[in-house]
């Protein structure tokens, strides 16, 4: 197994082997390579799965007792500063590793269904490896100055993929907003990183830990400054992992391909950030005040993205919430210290989201055969219903994804939710109780999507729904007349063409897509919802209270053995029965509302109008953001542009004025003339015999 280990570098590097020569291939010899999509496809997917291979061998090593695995080269050095790079293989990066290269995998296998008639079909395989690569690199890498660099690739490539789609105007907006808040958290990171090496003289993450614990007992850095210092590095985390307040850019990040929501917005990329907090634990258990901040942190963001995620129509958008409130439920597990908690909510949480963003590419791609290729009809549930009986195998899985994650029993989300549930009321009830009422909400709008979009009257042909949604489009259409007119992807339609065909519009009717009914997808789309619903049933079994093997798997990395505390059965079956029966409740609710129509939606949002308001408009964070950041910097840049203009170039101009001026009355003085010459230094002889006469 040793010789394992040795290779293990390959697991990145090769799906960078894959990317590097799609890419050399888009470079030179452009056509050939779009000709041969289905070739490119094969080599990336098969390198993928290679590292996948290389993965699972590692994991079962590890299972197996195979101690940590640090291979490292010197990379840089000067006097006492050295820095190393190289690779790490613990349980935590080997179960990382399985989770990153499953997901991938099956992604990229999905996408040759979905992306079938995109022009960006290669390209689009060529990001997705070059992202693949870096999500591997930052999991191996052994300090936090390699993370950091593939953090950066990380946000290069979500960068690349959330912007696929250039040519419409809200994918570009988009992908800069993901990528600008992502750069505020990065700062952070950044100064935490730079903080922490002054502090501790070390990249290690164990080092830097135990170094400043020492510190902070012997007063030789301030409790404020290790706690500022964390909470600088978390906030990289909180932007990756989009919590409260840098939460804002996941949403938008939906306008780019279905396959990137799945796997950067669900699985991986946003998962960094609870990883790299798994990494800091070191540092972060020795700060109770930092590790409180995470813990409410991620409640409010657990609580804050459910209550946006109940009025969402947009299939996508819905789900993205629903990662929001998700990703912190696993921050504030982290932050309670419940290690192990977190990260096993991040595996199962990481399957069955991955499927629900996949079966909503499934629903969305039905759906354009219908009502064509424009996001706006194509994605809004108001148009939806009824597709279980046109599309069963979507139909099915995405139903066990909502079971799952509304934590219902057996599914996998029931076992890792309830595990973070019990140690918040164990740490603080205040907490608990956040995460309960989530897991009610989060019941409540992942049935209300479910019942929207499968069950019930198909309403997609209904003329009234779509006159309705037709005027909305319209009107966004008319905002945006400026933007250029797109070219591919669900956005290549010509302005004003929606209103004029009623929302028909396909680009890809040459394809045989129109019809008057949904479909369902290909086996390229299926299969891997159906290999992703697997996990999704049954992965949390290997976390029950009965027999936890993934915390004796899992645990801190000080802990040499894991503190197995014996089961109390009748206070799990009192927590697991809270959380369920609120999660029933929420079902209930969603039942009596969207399928048997016996509550009016409608009028209960019209009784509480304000708080309807509030979720509506997302809490009113993208209009603060948009005044006080967006519109307060253009106030500032204009200010400054003034000064500079008036101020700077003032004195410059002013400069060259009298230099102007100056040499225009020099040259007439300087006409060769040597009777001239002498005549005014005698003059200022004179002049100055005068003065110190007088004086």
């Amino acid at each position: 197994m040793e010789v394992i280990y040795e290779y293990a570098w390959l697991i990145p590097v090769l799906p960078l082997l894959g990317a590097m020569l799609v890419g050399l291939g888009l470079i030179s010899l452009n056509q050939v390579t779009n000709r041969l999509r289905q070739l490119n496809a094969v080599v990336i997917i098969s390198l993928m799965g290679a590292a996948m291979a290389l993965s699972f061998a590692l994991l079962w090593s590890q299972i197996q007792g195979h101690p940590t695995y640090i291979r490292t080269l010197e990379w840089a050095a000067a006097g006492n500063f050295h820095l190393t790079m190289g690779y790490t293989i613990d349980n935590l990066t080997a179960l990382m590793l399985v989770i990153v290269t499953t997901v991938a995998l099956l992604v990229m296998v999905y996408t040759d269904g979905y992306m079938a008639h995109d022009p960006g079909y290669v390209r689009f395989y060529a990001y997705l490896s070059l992202f693949g690569s870096s999500m591997l690199g930052l999991v191996v890498s052994p300090n936090l100055v390699q993370i950091y660099i593939f953090w950066e690739l990380v946000g290069m490539c979500s960068y690349l993929l959330v912007g696929f789609w250039y040519d419409r105007k809200s994918a570009a907006d988009a992908a800069q907003k993901a990528f600008v808040t992502n750069r505020v958290g990065d700062f952070g990171l950044l100064l935490g990183i730079l903080g922490l090496y002054w502090a501790t003289g070390s990249f290690d993450f164990g080092v830097m830990g135990d170094r400043l614990a020492q510190l902070v007992e012997s007063g030789s850095v301030s409790n404020f400054f290790a706690i500022l210092l964390a909470i600088l590095v978390f906030l990289g985390p909180v932007a990756k992992s989009a919590q409260f307040p840098l939460h804002v850019w996941l949403p938008d990040a939906m306008e780019g391909p279905t396959p990137i929501s799945a796997l950067i917005h669900a699985a991986t990329m946003v998962a960094a950030g609870v990883f790299l907090i798994a990494r800091m634990y070191p540092v972060f258990e020795h700060v109770p005040a930092a590790m409180n901040v995470i813990a409410f942190t991620g409640a409010f963001t657990a609580f804050l993205g459910a209550s946006i995620a109940i009025t969402q129509n947009d299939i996508k958008k819905g789900l993205a919430y629903s990662t929001i409130s998700q990703l912190g439920y696993m921050v504030m597990a982290m932050g309670i210290g419940s290690y192990s908690a977190g990260l096993f909510h991040l595996m199962t949480h990481a399957y069955f989201k991955a499927m629900l963003f996949l079966g909503s590419g499934s629903v969305i791609h039905g759906m354009e055969g219908v009502v064509g290729h424009d996001p706006a009809l194509a994605q809004d549930m108001r148009l939806m219903g009824g597709l279980r009986k046109y599309m069963p195998i979507t139909g099915t899985t995405f139903l066990i994804g909502c079971l799952a994650i509304s934590g219902i029993p057996p599914f996998a989300g029931f076992w890792s939710k309830d595990e973070i549930l019990g140690k918040a009321f164990e740490a603080n009830p205040v907490l608990w109780l956040i995460g309960w009422l989530t897991a009610g909400i989060t019941a409540f709008y992942m049935f209300r999507m479910y019942f929207m979009t499968f069950e019930g009257k198909f309403r997609g042909t209904d003329e009234k729904i779509k006159e309705k949604l037709k005027k909305a489009a319209t009107i966004v259409l008319e905002l945006e007349s400026e933007e250029p007119v797109p070219v591919f992807g669900p956005g290549a339609m010509k302005h004003g063409e929606l209103a004029a065909t009623g929302g028909h519009h396909d680009s890809h009717d040459s394809h045989g897509h129109h019809s008057d009914t949904p479909h369902e997808s290909p086996w390229t789309m299926t299969l891997p919802l159906a290999l992703l619903a697997v996990p999704s049933i049954f992965i949390g079994l290997v976390g029950t209270p009965y027999a936890n093997y993934f915390e004796e798997f899992i645990y801190p990395p000080n802990e040499v053995v894991e503190k197995v505390t014996e089961f109390n059965a009748t206070e799990f079956y009192v927590m697991a029965g809270a959380s369920v029966a609120i999660s029933l409740v929420g079902i209930t609710l969603a039942l009596l509302m969207y399928l048997q129509k016996k509550i009016d939606p409608a009028a209960i949002a019209a009784k509480i109008k304000p708080l309807y308001e509030l979720s509506l408009n997302k809490w009113y964070f993208d209009d603060i953001y948009h005044r006080v950041f967006v519109l307060g910097l253009r106030r500032v840049a204009r200010q400054v542009m003034e000064v500079d203009y008036r101020v700077v170039d003032g004195a410059v101009n002013l400069t060259g004025f009298f230099t102007l001026v100056s040499g225009e009355g020099l040259k007439y003085l300087e006409n060769g003339r040597a009777q001239f010459y002498a005549l005014i230094i005698f003059g200022a002889v004179l002049g100055l015999v005068i003065v110190f006469g007088i004086t």
